[in-house]
């Protein structure tokens, strides 16, 4: 027993839905939440400060180099204001003295490439160098001309160009346009003066600008066109773009977008005095590389703290759940019917001990009452069996010895003569040594010897007929339960009508079941009584309910209520009564 004990304890020491799974489970189910919780919260917070410090370096180095850009269009603005300063001091008819000053201020810069002054008319005053100018370009057509013009005193930028103002030159240049107030010819003249830039001053200026390894900057100006960018070439082509338009909407700052599948922080800088705009673009993931670092850590930690916890909580739920799972091995032993077992040793927390001693008191209280149960129901049901027995014989011998009078007194002695040996033959049957089984040829023929003396008795009023099967023959039967439906028929079927009647008996296998039939041609049962035959409170004396009744008893007591007595009957037809009882194979005691 101890062995089959161990081996039950270890084939049940975890499964799924024991209180040790239970707590395991539950335990670290709810620790990976928490930890997956705490990790993600932190994951996020080191996102969103990576991203956060990310965005503030690149606005930061923006800045630098926009104050950069700004310096070297200051300059052009300078020198603009140099060349009107000049002007204003300087008659235009001195044009020797004009050139001279203009080429000692543009000797000071290197990275001035081109200083040009232009009448109101468009034509060439100064240049600097003096280069052949292309006779194709007409000035005054031009629409940087002709915008200058129309917005005098201020200072207008043009995005990076090829200047086509000499034959055989054609620098890369930036320009700035301005008007000019002079005094020509005994009249005031709106001129226009040029100054154009190196344009690889911008490049150099804003290639020096490191935003991480992919990071970088490009120009555009108000209307959207690209000033600089460092893959100029891939713009053109069309092999790269810009969200351009995206940018001009938004207000100098960072912001998060997402370009072609990546995450990007894009930077706004607005360079003063042209309305240009600095653009930054920085990737997230390689500004916050370190992000995967922290994410595998991370993953390390909460594994190890799984396999920690785990490892604990089965440590702990083991401990917990050990003097359960005894209990619950013992409880299955109880539930299979299996009352021979040893109280349990009590152990474990408070309310464990408690319970098992409850199921200790329990097994013990039960082992008693089944005990006592035992008795009372076996001699309950003997008494009650005799009792059904006895209520039975009573009644027929009292209706049987009323029939014999009967003819005694009307001198009928050969009647006399057979219904007492038809019912000495009854009451060896009946008796059959004690036994409660019989053979079922043996019941027909006890219900046959009824038969003779009730058709004596109620002269010839009905026939018989007994159809019975040969493989019933060869079962047992509980006795006496053929002959109390066949007294009903007679006594409330086939005894009160005119006509003769007629009373037949049928007896055959249905399956697991063995099947009596009586049926009669009387005047049957109303639907309401049908209703109250087989009940006990309804039953009185001589009424057709005594013997069904107690025959419907006693199969139930033998063999249980899926057996028993049913009844069909239809009113001017005829009743039929149908007994259910199993198919007992074997032979009797005796």
């Amino acid at each position: 027993m101890m062995k089959r004990e161990k081996k039950e304890n270890k084939k049940h020491r975890f499964r799924i839905g024991s209180i040790q799974s239970i707590i395991t489970i539950s335990f670290t189910l709810i620790f990976v939440l928490a930890m997956l919780f705490v990790s993600l919260s932190m994951f996020s917070s080191f996102s969103e400060n990576a991203e956060t410090n990310a965005a503030a370096s690149a606005r930061q180095i923006l800045g630098q180099a926009a104050i950069n850009v700004e310096n070297y269009l200051e300059t052009m603005m300078q020198i603009s204001d140099l060349i009107h300063d000049n002007l204003e001091k300087t008659s235009v008819e001195n044009v020797q003295e004009i050139k001279g000053m203009l080429s000692l201020t543009i000797s000071m810069r290197s990275d001035i490439v081109t200083v040009a002054v232009f009448s109101e008319s468009g034509n060439v005053f100064f240049t600097n160098p003096e280069y052949t100018c292309n006779r194709n370009y007409v000035v005054r057509e031009q629409d940087w001309f002709k915008e200058t013009l129309d917005n005098p005193d201020t200072y207008l930028f043009q995005p990076p160009h090829v200047q086509r103002l000499f034959d055989e030159w054609r620098p890369w240049v930036v320009s700035l346009c301005r008007t000019l107030d002079v005094e020509y010819l005994d009249s005031r003249e709106t001129w226009v003066a040029m100054v154009d830039m190196n344009f690889s001053e911008i490049e150099q200026l804003c290639g020096q600008v490191s935003l991480g390894q992919r990071g970088y900057i490009y120009l555009v100006d108000q209307q959207g066109t690209i000033i600089y960018h460092p893959q100029q070439q891939l713009i053109y082509s069309g092999l790269k773009e810009e969200n351009v338009e995206h940018v001009l909407g938004k207000e100098e700052g960072s912001f998060i977008d997402n370009h072609n599948g990546e995450r990007r922080i894009t930077t706004i800088q607005t360079i003063k005095h042209s309305n240009w705009k600095m653009i930054g673009v920085s990737y997230v993931d390689e500004l916050v590389e370190n992000r995967h670092e922290f994410t595998r850590f991370i993953i390390f930690v909460i594994a190890f703290a799984i396999l920690f916890i785990v490892g604990a909580t089965v440590a702990i739920s083991f401990k917990i759940s050990q003097p359960i799972k005894r209990l619950e091995h013992q409880m299955n032993r109880v539930e299979r019917g299996d009352f021979n077992i040893e109280a349990l040793e009590v152990k474990g927390e408070d309310e464990v001990k408690r319970l098992t001693k409850a199921f200790n008191l329990m097994i013990a209280r039960i082992k008693q009452l089944m005990g006592q149960i035992i008795s009372v129901q076996e001699a309950k049901r003997k008494s009650e069996f005799k009792a059904l027995q006895a209520q039975i014989n009573p009644h027929f011998l009292y209706n049987t010895l009323d029939s014999i009078i009967w003819m005694n007194e009307n001198q009928n002695y050969d009647g006399v003569s057979q219904m007492t040996a038809a019912l000495a033959k009854f009451f060896r049957i009946s008796i059959s040594k004690g036994n409660e089984l019989i053979d079922v040829a043996d019941e027909i023929e006890h219900a046959a010897s009824y038969l003779v003396i009730q058709k004596i008795r109620y002269k010839n009023k009905f026939d018989y007929t007994f159809e019975v099967s040969e493989e019933a023959k060869q079962y047992k039967t509980l006795k006496l339960i053929l002959q109390p439906i066949i007294e009903n028929a007679i006594y409330h079927g086939v005894g009160k009508i005119q006509d003769k009647g007629e009373i037949a008996i049928k007896v055959f296998v249905d399956g697991s079941n063995l099947v009596y039939q009586v049926s009669d041609n009387g005047y049957g049962i109303k639907p309401a009584r049908l209703n109250e035959i087989l009940k006990t409170e309804q039953v009185k004396k001589r009424t057709s309910g005594v013997g069904m009744k107690n025959v419907n008893e006693r199969i139930h007591l033998s063999f249980g209520n899926k057996y028993g007595v049913s009844i069909e009957s239809e009113l001017e037809v005829g009743t039929t009564v149908t007994i259910r009882v199993p198919v007992i194979e074997g032979e009797s005691d005796g």
